[in-house]
């Protein structure tokens, strides 16, 4: 399996059977370029510019974008309902995340997710290898929710995403938090940063990773 970085929450994942895009954004919104890109599904978390602009993924892709299990070409997806806040939903409304599962590897894409999971929850979705998650704040969790979250899942792999970056529009997103704050909860040092890796099962180990990585 080979994860690129597209950028914001946006992540291209190809497995061995077929191609998955999550999140595709506004590249006015963002001032970030979103690549000219086929895929086969498009998962998108919410119905905000910078996560659900499906229309720029070329190809004939299934675009999932409500709470469900959905399958293409050896990839299978299951949508579970979340919030955009810590209220319900009543200030950013729901958020969907997704648990991706592809050569022999489990995905969970959290989108803008802006709670802590339940326990319950994490319970339905079972084990995650490498898991996506949002670490900015303002809009989302924050780095020491997204650190309490990592430690219910455990995965293997933890790629972090939506915080503010010098790639994008600042003026839009200037209330996001560096990434350098999230290193710091996770104790992270030396961080991998790369624009893609490619991963098989048998290299997940028990250990988390943090990969950094840059569109």
């Amino acid at each position: 399996m080979e994860i690129k970085y597209l950028g914001h929450s946006s992540f291209l994942i190809k497995s061995k059977t077929g191609r998955l895009i999550t999140d595709p954004f506004d590249p006015e919104m963002l001032s970030l370029k979103f690549p000219k890109i086929e895929a086969d599904i498009v998962t998108i978390s919410h119905n905000h510019k910078d996560h659900n602009k499906s229309s720029l993924v070329e190809g004939d892709p299934l675009i999932i974008n409500m709470p469900g299990e959905y399958e293409k070409n050896g990839i299978r997806v299951f949508g579970f309902k979340t919030f955009h806040d810590k209220e319900q939903g009543a200030q950013r409304g729901e958020n969907i995340v997704y648990k991706i599962e592809a050569d022999d590897i489990s995905l969970l894409h959290c989108g803008d997710l802006g709670h802590i999971l339940s326990d319950s929850l994490l319970d339905e979705i079972g084990e995650i290898d490498i898991l996506f998650i949002p670490v900015g704040g303002a809009y989302t969790i924050d780095a020491s929710e997204a650190e309490k979250i990592i430690k219910k899942i455990e995965p293997s792999i933890v790629i972090p995403m939506h915080y503010k970056s010098p790639k994008i529009n600042q003026q839009n997103f200037n209330k996001l938090a560096e990434i350098d704050e999230f290193n710091k909860v996770m104790g992270v040092e030396n961080p991998i940063s790369q624009q893609k890796f490619t991963v098989k099962k048998e290299d997940l180990g028990e250990e988390v990773k943090v990969f950094v990585m840059e569109p």
